[in-house]
């Protein structure tokens, strides 16, 4: 009988102690991986650009069967390009490399999102207090849906926000938060589905090239169509993780609230014309990745062993979940120097190695699971965040304290501005 046969389950611990559960397992173990149980199974946790390799590795671990059926019906939906490895997930993968890897696409997608947010920044004006978090969804939303060929009303694009916000927030907790979640995909899957049927019938266009139209007319590993409703799950998976840049958004106002020198230097640049349209040079990509080291968003990734497999000497048995320690990777001081201290320059001098800063899954996204959208990530926290340097605002009194029981976590207030001012 193996060692972690005879552990304790750990479900309930995970639950109450959220991003800290993994990192602190880390801490007090001495050997080269965690051992423990979760769900009633043997799970062994890694760390370390090594671990993300071996992890990303498909002879070694499979990520498909190991999703839990709510994360499923929540976040990723069923039957998406998640839930697939080998050659479909190659073959379903390359649908979303084509859309998402592409500099013209992305300078696209982030010329849409600013337009949306410069015309939303003179609304704020207007209005005594907005939440930024409420704010930059809406924002995000709106833009991605006619980047991505989405025909959307203003009047519905507060819904569309609330439900592609509730498929992120509700998929790690039990309760009402993950429950309005799962109603969340099926309305936008219904939605989504009938729109793929109707570009297919002729009786709605779209632009060619658009997500909608590649989506539409993608055929899959075994020379299919993707059925209406799978269409619609893997669009949602490029407009639901483009509007969860709203939790990064957030995040970046924490970041500029709490150590405000960044701002001068962000505005600075932003203002000489770096990078697009004052859309962000060398210093606000080094803030976009901390941002995105430092703060809480996917704590770990898994899959199962597909194999018996030893790891640095420790035997991991065939069907054991595999856990890849994301958030503490991401503050590993053998990795990062003071890494709880927020610093972009350390990404200035050389940007941040594949395998190294993991908040969006690693390995190779051409290959393996990583995200494909995390260019679009970037560009679009970059973007934004150096509109953020030159917004000015006051921040009222509220509660900004990120809570790491709470996953996906943001500030808990959503970070509220006062008497914004646009640029003139």
């Amino acid at each position: 009988m193996s060692l972690s046969r005879l552990l304790p389950d750990s479900t309930l611990s995970l639950l109450a102690r959220g991003y800290a559960w993994l990192p602190d397992r880390m801490r007090r173990t001495t050997g080269p991986l965690v051992r423990a149980r979760l769900l009633g199974k043997p799970t062994v946790a890694l760390r370390g650009p090594e671990a993300v390799r071996f992890v990303y590795d498909e002879r070694h671990v499979l990520r498909g069967p190991a999703l839990p059926e709510p994360v499923k019906s929540t976040l990723f939906g069923h039957g998406a390009v998640h839930t697939l490895d080998g050659e479909a997930h190659r073959v379903r993968k390359a649908m979303f490399l084509s859309l998402l890897k592409s500099p013209r696409n992305i300078a696209g997608l982030v010329g849409e999102v600013t337009a949306a947010w410069d015309e939303a920044a003179a609304r704020w004006a207007e209005r005594e207090r907005v939440v930024l978090f409420d704010e930059a969804g809406r924002v995000l939303a709106g833009a991605v849906c006619r980047w991505a060929g989405v025909p959307l009303e203003e009047a519905e694009t507060g819904s569309v926000t609330r439900d592609l916000v509730a498929m992120v927030d509700g998929f790690a907790t039990p309760g009402p938060r993950h429950w309005r979640a799962r109603s969340a995909r099926r309305r936008r899957e219904a939605w989504l589905a009938s729109l793929v049927e109707e570009v297919r019938d002729g009786a709605v266009s779209v632009p060619e090239g658009s997500v909608v139209d590649v989506v539409a007319r993608h055929v899959d590993a075994d020379g299919e169509r993707l059925d209406a409703r799978t269409a619609a799950v893997e669009i949602l998976n490029v407009l639901r993780p483009t509007v969860a840049v709203c939790w990064f958004t957030a995040f970046a106002a924490h970041a500029l609230h709490r150590w405000p020198q960044h701002r001068a230097r962000l505005a600075e640049e932003a203002r000489a014309g770096a990078g697009h349209h004052g859309s962000g040079g060398a210093y606000a990509v080094a803030f976009a990745h901390e941002v995105r080291r430092f703060y809480p968003f996917a704590p770990f990734i898994g899959g199962l062993a597909a194999a018996d497999l030893t790891w640095r000497g420790e035997a991991v048995p065939r069907g054991a979940l595999v856990l890849l320690d994301i958030h503490g990777q991401d503050h590993d001081p053998t990795l990062w120097e003071d890494p709880y201290s927020f610093d972009p320059r350390r990404f200035l001098d050389r940007p941040p190695e594949r395998d190294e800063l993991i908040p969006q899954g690693g390995g190779d996204p051409a290959a393996g699971h990583r995200c494909p959208g995390e260019d679009v990530t970037v560009a679009l926290l970059t973007a934004l965040s150096a509109r953020l340097s030159l917004l000015e605002y006051e921040v009222p009194e509220q509660d900004l304290r990120i809570p790491l029981r709470r996953v996906p976590s943001r500030p808990r207030s959503g970070f509220v501005l006062a008497n914004v001012r646009p640029p003139g």
